[in-house]
């Protein structure tokens, strides 16, 4: 899309400018996410996951239509700053189950995240400029042929109108009681099945979240596997797509696709089938650990990778995509869990919003470094 500006001098330059697109959402997300968690605290996680949904829609739908870099970076900046999703929903998710289920119900979140951080690269390469790749349905010179990357961004719009309509039937889990704070520490022990609150693991009903460290550890961890975790993902297609003598695999779009859909696939048999499990076992802080420390030395293959060809360089590319996708997730998961488990009801809003702001800072940082260097 970038490349299509025609505002790049060389096909380096690419690389930065795209990253910049990337960024601008983060940036918006990042200055907007604690307000949208205060107000999910306040007034109920519904109304701002369906004033999010409808973001998506408009400022998706315009970013498929966008003619110029900066008509670009400024629609990706709107959706960030006006879709204030991923908080609450991280909060409506823990809220939904009993503390001994909360591993399923915060690990499909963030399954969610990561298949659409996967399946939507993936329709871009599948559906973007639709009149070179399908031209017996879309004819040169056609509305498809002027706005190439228009129709991977109507079909999510569309899926995300539909989502919208559906969200009037899910149910509010904010409730606000008048209660005091031992009945609120029954109430919590009840739900979890103790005979009594957890001291250690959630901090005063009036006590300041940045001094909360136990939640400030889990944000930072957080924030800095993001900045990561974003390079990669920015980087990662563009390495597959770029010339051989610039170090690149010279995949086409629809290679990209592929590897990502697959991923996607394995993705979600994972987190709904073994990931609480594994996370029964070793616990959320351990596992995190593990994942990160392999992600390390794997990483450092990829370039070596790089040099096969053919089928085998397609079938380790895409194990590598693979095994990746799941140590993020793992590593993702098990950080939102901790999140949600050191905090209040009346504050989950707000503490997902500080972990919301700090990452989105993180990941605006890492396309437009990664993609520069």
């Amino acid at each position: 899309m970038v490349r299509d500006f025609n505002i790049a001098k060389t096909e380096a330059d690419i690389s930065s400018y795209a990253g910049y697109v990337g960024s601008a959402f983060m940036l918006g997300r990042g200055l907007t996410s604690v307000l949208w968690g205060i107000i999910s605290d306040r007034y109920g996680r519904k109304p701002v996951l369906v004033i999010g949904i409808i973001t998506i829609v408009i400022f998706n739908t315009l970013f498929g239509l966008s003619t110029s870099l900066w008509m670009a970076i400024v629609t990706r900046f709107l959706l960030g700053s006006l879709c204030g999703v991923f908080g609450p929903v991280k909060a409506y998710a823990s809220e939904l189950f009993r503390e001994e289920h909360q591993a399923i119900g915060l690990s499909t979140v963030s399954a969610a995240w990561g298949i659409g951080l996967i399946i939507g690269p993936a329709l871009g390469g599948y559906l973007a400029q639709p009149t070179e790749k399908y031209p017996h349905l879309f004819l040169k010179g056609s509305f498809w042929d002027k706005f190439p990357y228009f129709l991977p961004c109507l079909i999510i719009s569309g899926f995300a109108f539909v989502v919208a309509i559906l969200c009037i039937w899910i149910p509010e889990t904010l409730h606000n009681h008048n209660c005091n704070k031992k009945s609120i520490d029954d109430a919590e022990a009840l739900e979890n099945g103790s005979s009594g609150g957890d001291k250690d693991s959630i901090i005063p009903k009036n006590e300041n979240l940045l001094r909360n460290w136990p939640l400030m550890s889990a944000i930072l961890a957080y924030s800095v596997f993001a900045l990561h975790d974003v390079a990669y993902q920015e980087v990662f297609s563009l390495w597959a797509v770029s010339p051989r003598r610039l170090g690149g695999l010279t995949f086409t779009t629809d290679d990209v696709g592929n590897v990502l859909s697959i991923s996607g696939f394995a993705l979600i048999i994972y987190q709904v089938s073994l990931y609480p499990y594994v996370e029964k076992a070793f616990g959320p802080i351990s596992l995190a650990r593990i994942s990160g420390f392999l992600s390390i030395p794997f990483l450092q293959s990829y370039p070596f990778i790089a040099m096969l060809s053919g089928l085998t360089l397609f079938i380790l590319i895409s194990i590598a995509s693979i095994l990746k996708s799941l140590l993020s997730i793992t590593i993702t998961t098990g950080l939102i869990i901790i999140q949600n488990r050191v905090v209040e009801q009346h504050q989950r809003g707000e503490a997902n919003g500080i972990a919301m702001t700090s990452m989105s800072l993180f990941k605006a940082i890492g396309p437009a470094t990664g993609g520069a260097m």
